[in-house]
């Protein structure tokens, strides 16, 4: 089988990366796999194997456009079969645009629960806009598609409401987890502070991109409310994004300069995991949520707003600590309990570690299911 992705992953060109590692997988599973998407200047076209590389560089403008014209020219140089866009966005328009007058079938994935109301609630007014128009295209880009992938039955489920028999029956293939967490790294639980060190006795650790729909922030007020009471919880921040110098200013303004440590992006963060006393996270939505994952192999117990696979492979109030989406009170109420709930501290890591790997086992080979689903893909009439 030929297969064409339109990704939006850049890393892919990066031989050594962990996108590589997975495309190339995928690709020994496809029989061959042809992969564009925009790169930089390092980036050249390659062949790994039966996988075969193709970078594109253009403005964002015209991003559409030139990914069509060019999965076009692959379409017919290279006889592909299926093309695969790995959103229903942009990706998605490019991909639509490109099989139109071939024998070609089209293919679009889902990673992101863009139906949450949250996802076009989030943000700044740019953004917000941004993902409304998203929203439109994916009215026009879904409907068409021969086949649907999503990462969650949360994803199927609101696709189901939303489209009714509108789109393609979606298959559910979650993301690949490494099931084993590395050794713990220490974290600096006496950090510096204007020349003094401060004792973080009960270290909280958010990971992720630092990005307007994680809101952090939530995390910020609900650790300003229990401060008194508790003053020896501290949360480490790990990771990048836009959003890193206005969390940082919303840190000193609540006076929790010293309780909140931002750490940059970490190759080491899930060891950083396993030496926290408990992983949080405030998210507005997520498709899955690996890092859900992640959290319950490094057992540790885990704080969550309702988001991704809460409620499909962990279970609120049994395996995790959920609270409503934009709620800190809720999320405070949480912390507290976890501080002062001994047996819950033991329970809920067990819980999620047998939870995650129940759900891992369950998961089977996800290169073969991908590229069966690729290849299962009907033609709509």
């Amino acid at each position: 089988m030929k297969t064409l992705f339109i990704s939006n992953d850049p890393t892919i060109f990066i031989a050594d990366s962990a996108a590589r590692a997975r495309m190339r997988s995928y690709a020994a599973a496809m029989g061959e796999l042809h992969i564009i998407s925009l790169a930089g200047d390092g980036a050249i076209e390659e062949r790994d194997g039966d996988l075969y590389l193709y970078p594109v560089r253009t403005w964002k403008l015209f991003k559409i456009r030139v990914l069509a014209t060019r999965a076009r020219a692959l379409i017919l140089e290279k006889h592909i079969e299926v093309v695969s866009a790995q959103d229903p966005f942009e990706h998605g328009l490019a991909a639509l645009r490109a099989v139109r007058g071939t024998k070609a079938k089209l293919h679009i994935q889902i990673h992101t629960d863009f139906l949450s109301p949250w996802f076009v609630k989030t943000g700044n007014l740019r953004t917000r806009l941004l993902n409304r128009r998203r929203c439109r295209i994916a009215d026009r880009v879904l409907p068409r598609a021969d086949g649907v992938r999503v990462v969650s039955e949360r994803i199927k489920t609101s696709l189901a409401l939303y489209y009714r028999s509108g789109v393609a029956k979606p298959s559910v293939i979650p993301i690949a987890v490494t099931q084993e967490a590395p050794a713990a790294v220490p974290l600096p639980l006496n950090p510096p502070s204007d020349g003094h060190s401060v004792s973080i006795t009960f270290a909280l650790i958010a990971v992720g991109r630092l990005e307007p729909e994680k809101r952090l922030g939530d995390l910020f007020v609900a650790l300003k409310s229990i401060e008194k009471q508790y003053p020896m919880v501290g949360l480490f921040v790990v990771g990048e994004g836009r959003e890193r110098a206005r969390l940082e200013t919303l840190a000193r303004t609540l006076g929790l300069a010293n309780k909140v440590i931002f750490m940059g992006d970490r190759p080491d963060a899930w060891g950083l995991m396993r030496s926290a006393s408990a992983f949080i996270q405030a998210s507005a939505y997520e498709g899955y949520g690996r890092t859900l994952v992640e959290a319950a192999l490094a057992r540790v117990p885990i704080i969550t707003t309702d988001v991704g696979i809460v409620g499909e492979v962990f279970k609120a109030g049994e395996d995790v600590l959920a609270s409503p989406v934009a709620d800190p009170t809720a999320l405070a109420l949480n912390i507290t309990r976890l501080i002062e709930g001994n047996a819950l501290r033991q329970e809920l890591p067990r819980a999620a570690e047998a939870a995650a790997r129940a759900h891992l086992a369950s998961v089977g080979d996800l290169p073969s299911r991908i590229a069966f689903d690729i290849a299962q893909t009907p033609l709509r009439k």
